[in-house]
């Protein structure tokens, strides 16, 4: 959580710097997407929106409001649904080099709404917004900032250059995470989809001045035209994150940002319980969605790529938890705690998984691989309980793998399928090995089918 005191200093330090002229006549025809009067952007209002982000930006945001995002999205769509709740100044460079934003009048065909959910001009021209702009647009509507807690915040977007980008969705600063700048991100396609809810993990953006993390710039009026603030007049901006000297005393690119934003050195030990009671709310959180998607799933399919699969598959989930499971092996390891300790800690911590079954957090952290994120799976596979059941899935999934790159790559480029083919062989190798070991009963078909696979 970032320090209201260190908002209300910068905010004082800046306030001569967060007034800009608008023209004379504040007249707004009735055909822009939205009204905005005299409002706009401040360092008030960048605190509030990121309040806003904190508390609203969900997983399951876009899938309730039913809009269709992938990664670039997040960013654009979250900015600007807070700018129409606010009547603050929004815009957006489209790929085609075009300033749109709150004034353009494309969309006056469409009726207007006083709430943003039911304002179908808003949303035709939200929907407009987010179809033409990318990763690649996002530099033209952004600037670099200082890596430090007030401004690295809930809404700052990162984005890897031409490839990936998402916003902070809270910054923790208790060690209860994997790193104290939490991220919520979207993939491709574009689709109604849940959000993951991830630890911030991102490569070092080595100087491109491009990637890294970014705030979204403040239109302003000067005459007719709407435009962007110059980049240098911002109170946050700053080239730190891309200086040679940046990881200087630090492990890598992530232990710099880390370290930056949260300076407390942790005892390992009450970093421990603070991760443990972590995985066991995500842990809990999942026992819903789990039990719905069980009854829901009965009911109607939910294949992979469905509404359903969105909504109830728990795949980002157990990403995360998967993370934080790993983080929390790697303190036993480094810091010399007793192993046996944490994990009789984590035997005595139940968790009920349906109405008459109980599995301990220990469980999980020995069974986490054999987890099921797939809505269809049983209970049981859901919860590593059906341990032959994922291996006989996993190898049925490394078997297609090979078929299909034997049939698609064996004889145009063998040297690529030789790679992949050897990378879902292990998997064989793996599942056929932990199959014996678990005294698991492979049925003749699945051999046959093995063997005419492996020729």
């Amino acid at each position: 959580m970032f320090s209201f005191r260190l908002i209300a200093l910068i905010i004082a330090a800046y306030a001569s710097m967060t007034v800009f002229a608008f023209c004379d006549d504040f007249h707004e025809p009735d055909s822009q997407v939205w009204k905005v009067g005299q409002r706009q952007w401040t360092l008030q209002e960048e605190y509030n929106y990121s309040k806003w982000v904190e508390t609203n930006i969900t997983e399951d945001f876009f899938i309730r409001h039913k809009i269709r995002v992938d990664c670039a999205d997040v960013p654009y769509a979250s900015r600007w649904i807070y700018a129409r709740i606010n009547h603050l100044p929004a815009a957006a460079r489209t790929v085609n080099n075009r300033l749109i934003g709150h004034w353009s009048k494309d969309w006056n065909r469409f009726p207007t709404n006083t709430t943003w959910e039911n304002d179908k001009r808003f949303r035709a021209a939200l929907m407009a917004v987010l179809s033409s702009t990318s990763t690649r647009t996002l530099p033209f509507d952004s600037y670099p900032i200082r890596i430090a807690t007030d401004s690295v915040t809930p809404g700052t977007t990162f984005l890897i250059a031409g490839d990936h980008a998402g916003i902070v969705s809270r910054v923790v600063m208790d060690g209860s995470t994997a790193h104290p700048v939490q991220t919520v991100e979207a993939n491709m396609p574009t689709r109604i989809q849940r959000l993951q809810l991830r630890n911030f993990a991102f490569p070092d953006p080595c100087g491109d001045r491009i990637s890294g993390f970014l705030k979204f710039r403040w239109p302003i009026k000067t005459g007719n035209q709407w435009h962007y603030l110059p980049v240098k007049e911002y109170p946050f901006y700053s080239m730190e994150q891309y200086s040679s000297t940046f990881t200087k005393g630090y492990a890598d690119y992530l232990e710099a940002i880390a370290k930056r934003i949260d300076l407390k050195v942790h005892d390992p030990g009450e970093k421990t319980e603070k991760i443990i009671n972590t995985i066991t709310g995500r842990l809990n959180e999942r026992i819903s969605v789990v039990l719905d998607g069980n009854k829901k799933c009965r009911e109607s399919q939910c294949a992979e790529g469905s509404d359903f699969w969105e909504v109830y598959s728990t795949l980002c989930r157990d990403e995360f938890i998967g993370v934080m499971l790993s983080h929390l092996e790697e303190i036993v390891r480094k810091n010399n705690l007793n192993r046996d300790a944490v994990q009789a800690k984590m035997a005595k911590i139940r968790l009920q998984i349906s109405p008459e079954r109980f599995v301990t957090l220990q469980h999980v952290f020995q069974n986490f691989k054999w987890l099921s994120s797939d809505p269809e799976a049983t209970i049981e596979a859901r919860w590593g309980l059906d341990k032959c059941g994922m291996i006989a899935i996993h190898l049925k999934s490394a078997l297609e793998s090979i078929s299909f790159i034997q049939q698609k790559y064996g004889k145009t480029d063998p040297h690529v399928a030789e790679r992949y083919i050897w990378t879902q062989q292990k998997i064989v190798d793996e599942m056929t090995g932990e199959s014996r070991k678990n005294n698991c009963r492979i049925s003749f078909h699945q051999y046959s089918r093995l063997e005419r696979m492996l020729r």
